[in-house]
């Protein structure tokens, strides 16, 4: 590990003195881009962090949110790329168990996951394959070991991702508001190592994870172990119940380093520290070693004299090795020792807050070489194109992905992976509904946009199930920050997701910044992630089955925008053109519209209309509902366009809604009032998916035919077991 020339320089001045060994390496580890945000700082301070709902957001391990009643569900997102890229099942499961332990942090328990995975094109790249079958294994088995079910999540591959892995975990937390973890220390407090021993697994795992992966440092990757993890949870939740824990943090990136570093600067004490009494699991390790080491499923707990006694008699119950490692001091020093030995002494607030860089920015060349495209000629056989999307690996069903998943235990499910976005059930009587999203063909073809795009289609996700948005967590995953051009990709995505978390007043809780992902093909598109909550008062909608002669309303406009489309990508291999914009009062008045429709049980489901258009998202309700549907495209609300256009353009802002003939009046009434773009395009019967242009035949196809290319593309590709 080590530390630029200029940081060196900023380190002895703020100490006043040369750092020996230890301490520098201590102060990598922290200074690393993966553990200080150092390249982004500045520019996150610009997303909206105020909400009603808001207890605590950003800069804590997990973000808190007020859902009434005396309870708060808690949010956190996590990503474990470059291990992942080395050794998927590990590096999987290793960033579901650290997600988890954030969400711990607060004082809640986990109640769910959910993962973002990208790679790459796993059609044509053996390789490709076996990292998507591994790091879903990975997160499968550590999950399900847990008993945390795996409720949603979202796929994509892409070639700007051989190689390489992202793998992205958010989680949720539940609990009661009098119980979350008030994070204080007073002088004489003690500071306990709870969880798994401390290995060389995971040494430099921080610095590894901030520059381009070019070799297969294993070393660098921990290893899992759930079924400590799961004591851990027990044991934490017991003791936080039996008034224990004082602060708690999570051993994560860059192990003891940070978590003493940071837990000292945020409570404003000093931390003395015996590294001879950390419990090991190898023999012989230095001090260097045990300092940044970040094996897994590790806590640090703050307990008073008094409750030192019961919160080990807790461990032992729950089997969890527990080792007093220090005591809190006043002078807002982290002093190392090794019994009396002082290895390594520093300010507290300067190991934890790294000088912050202002790195420049500039339009990146090749958005020149790619706004505009010569159109593709309107392929002859729109039948065929429809089939073809539907087995597009980005399309098609993820029933191979979410099936391995334990999505029920824990009975709070009650709308499960495979639709818009999953709904759990609260102790309050609420329902919580939750998303993620992205899109990094948007992003790439024009970034804010891009990112207001996956923004705007998280909401309407949770909006299907009749939830309304009240919190949001990002991840922001970009190539190498030196590069200016890579670096305004960055700037253009935060400011983007300010513009429509402002415009729509939902608050910023929490995320991560994941820089340096690239190898030696290159850097990743810009790959920001949005997750969404939202809360339903009363019920959700849960999907009813469509039936024939029902009927499907659109709402909202189709624009001539196939820039970053599947249709542009996989069947004509272009890369550019118009990305989708969001018009931000339309998109408003759109989701309100549906909100109000859906208590009143005026529809019998809602899906969104994204990822391939409204061939795909016609032809995926035909799907799941097994039956016809007779739709005209000259009725669907949009600009003069093509064929092709309106079957696949991605246009945002886009609901279907079905609807029972006897409901259509009411529905269309709240509609009209709303002033919003609404019109009948379709009604079930049969057994084909039919697009017309009035009476003229555009493109036919036979559910059947249909639901087996769907259902069956990507467990084709890896094996279905």
């Amino acid at each position: 590990m080590s530390l630029t020339p200029q940081e060196s320089e900023y380190l002895e001045k703020k100490i006043g003195r040369k750092p020996n060994h230890v301490e520098t390496q201590i102060v990598a580890a922290e200074w690393s881009e993966h553990c200080s945000y150092k390249s982004s700082k500045k520019h996150l301070k610009i997303l909206p962090r105020q909400g009603k709902r808001v207890i605590s957001g950003p800069g804590y391990d997990s973000g808190v949110l007020d859902v009434g009643d005396g309870y708060v569900v808690t949010v956190h997102i996590e990503s474990h790329n470059h291990p992942s890229a080395v050794e998927p099942y590990g590096g999987a499961a290793t960033g579901v168990g650290g997600v988890i332990r954030d969400i711990l942090s607060a004082g809640t328990r986990p109640i769910a996951i959910l993962d973002g995975l990208r790679f790459g094109d796993i059609e044509k790249d053996m390789h490709a394959r076996w990292l998507f079958k591994n790091a879903v294994r990975g997160i499968a088995d550590y999950g399900n070991c847990l008993g945390i079910p795996t409720i949603g999540g979202e796929i994509e591959f892409d070639k700007c991702f051989t190689n390489y892995a992202l793998v992205d975990v958010a989680s949720v937390g539940f609990g009661k508001k009098e119980r979350l973890i008030q994070n204080r220390a007073d002088k004489g407090d003690f500071v306990v190592l709870l969880g798994g021993s401390t290995g060389r697994d995971g040494v430099g795992g921080s610095q590894f994870a901030s520059d381009k992966l070019e070799s297969e440092n294993r070393s660098a990757v921990q290893i899992p172990d759930p079924f400590i993890e799961k004591l851990v949870i027990e044991a934490i939740l017991d003791a936080r119940n039996q008034n224990c824990i004082k602060a708690m943090k999570d051993l994560g990136g860059g192990g003891l380093s940070c978590a003493i570093s940071e837990t000292a600067d945020a409570l404003s004490v000093g931390i003395d520290l015996d590294l001879s009494l950390v419990h090991k699991r190898e023999q012989n390790m230095s001090p260097t070693e045990l300092m940044i080491s970040e094996s897994q499923e590790r806590m640090l707990v703050i307990t008073s004299h008094e409750k030192l006694e019961t919160l080990k008699k807790i461990c032992e119950k729950f089997h969890v090795p527990c080792s007093v490692i220090g005591r809190i001091t006043d002078d807002k020093m982290m002093e190392v020792r090794s019994e009396k030995n002082i290895i390594a002494k520093l300010p507290s607030d300067v190991v934890a807050n790294a000088p912050l860089l202002d790195r420049p920015s500039s339009v990146p060349k090749y958005l020149k070489n790619i706004s505009s495209v010569e159109k593709p000629k309107t392929p002859k056989n729109l039948s065929q194109t429809i089939l073809k999307m539907l087995s597009n690996p980005n399309i098609a069903s993820k029933h191979w992905v979410y099936t391995q998943y334990d999505h029920e235990v824990g009975i709070r499910t009650v709308v499960k992976p495979g639709n818009d976005a999953s709904v759990l059930r609260l102790d309050n009587g609420k329902f919580l509904s939750v998303k993620i999203d992205g899109n990094s063909k948007h992003c790439y073809v024009n970034p804010r946009q891009g990112v207001i795009g996956c923004f705007d289609e998280a909401c309407r996700n949770v909006i299907c199930t009749g939830a309304t948005p009240i919190g949001m967590v990002d991840h922001l995953q970009f190539g190498n920050p030196e590069d200016p051009q890579i670096f305004w990709t960055f700037k253009e995505s935060v400011e983007g997701i300010t513009e429509y978390a402002k415009y729509f007043e939902i608050p910023c809780v929490g995320g991560k910044v994941s820089l340096y992902n690239e190898t030696d093909n290159g850097p990743i598109k810009p790959t920001p992630l949005i997750g969404i909550l939202g809360l339903i008062e009363s019920k959700p909608l849960i999907p009813k089955k469509a039936e024939k002669n029902d009927l499907v309303v659109m709402v909202g406009l189709t624009k001539d925008e196939l820039g970053g489309s599947e249709y542009y990508e996989y069947i004509h291999d272009i890369i550019g053109g118009k990305c989708p914009t969001v018009d931000m009062s339309s998109s408003k008045a759109n989701q309100a519209a549906v909100l109000e429709v859906i208590p009143q049980d005026l529809v019998k489901s809602v899906h969104d209309c994204s990822k391939g258009g409204v061939g795909v998202a016609i032809s995926e309700t035909c799907i799941k509902n097994e039956i016809g549907c007779n739709v005209l495209l000259n009725k669907i609300p949009s600009e003069n366009l093509r064929h092709d256009e309106l079957l696949f353009s991605e246009s945002h802002s886009r609901f279907l809604l079905i609807v029972d003939p006897s409901k259509i009046k009411k529905v269309k009434s709240i509609l009209e009032k709303r002033g919003v773009q609404n019109e009948i395009i379709g009604k079930f019967s049969g057994r084909n998916i039919t697009f017309k242009d009035k009476t003229k035949l555009v493109a036919s196809v036979r559910v059947d035919k249909a639901q087996e290319k769907w259902l069956n593309s990507l467990g084709s590709l890896v094996g279905h077991g």
